[in-house]
C-alpha cells in the first residue's frame, strides 16, 4: 500500500487532515523534519480530530535519514509538484511507492526533486498555481490505492 511522505511541512492544520486522511485509508504518514510548528497533538487535533490516534505516523529528523531508510526499504519516491508533465493520472503506481509532499510555501529544494524517482502533476485550469497540499494528497493517494487495489475493505464488502 502506497504511504505519503511530508517534507518539512508548514501548516499544522493541513498535516492533521493528511493524518485523517492516512487513518480512515489505512496508510502511513512520514513527517520529515524540520517542519514549521511544534509536532504535537495540539497542534494536529484541530483537523485531525480523533483520528490522530488511529493514524500511523513516522518521524524522520531529516531528508537524509529519511532517504537512507527510503533506499533499505528500496521504495519508489514519487514526488508531487507542478513542475511536470506527468498527469498522476496517467502514473503508474505500485504498492511501495512513497508520494511525497512538499513544503506548502516552497515545495521541495532542487536536489530532492531531481532525486525523486518520479516526479507527477495534477492538471489544473489555465492560470492555477496550485491546490491545498491535503487535496493534493488525498487526490493522489486516492488514485495510488485505485491503481493497486489496496483500499481498505469496508464492513458491507466484507460481509458481501
Amino acid at each position: 500500500m502506497p504511504d505519503i511522505a511530508l517534507y518539512q511541512p508548514d501548516i499544522p492544520q493541513n498535516t492533521g487532515t493528511i493524518l485523517r486522511l492516512a487513518a480512515c485509508l489505512n496508510t502511513k504518514v512520514h513527517l520529515i523534519e524540520p517542519a514549521g510548528f511544534p509536532i504535537s497533538d495540539s497542534a494536529l487535533r484541530r483537523a485531525g480530530m480523533d483520528y490522530l490516534e488511529r493514524a500511523a505516523m513516522t518521524r524522520h529528523i531529516s531528508f537524509a535519514e529519511f532517504e537512507d531508510w527510503r533506499t533499505e526499504r528500496r521504495a519508489r519516491l514519487v514526488l508531487l509538484t507542478t513542475k511536470s508533465a506527468t498527469p498522476y493520472t496517467a502514473f503508474g503506481f505500485k504498492d511501495d511507492d512513497i508520494l511525497l509532499m512538499g513544503r506548502e510555501s516552497s515545495g521541495v529544494p532542487d536536489d530532492v526533486h531531481a532525486g525523486a524517482d518520479a516526479r507527477i502533476t495534477i492538471p489544473m485550469a489555465e492560470g492555477m498555481r496550485s491546490l491545498n497540499v491535503a487535496v493534493s494528497a488525498g487526490m493522489a493517494l486516492g488514485e495510488a490505492l485505485r491503481q493497486t487495489g489496496t483500499f481498505p475493505k469496508s464492513l458491507t464488502e466484507a460481509n458481501s
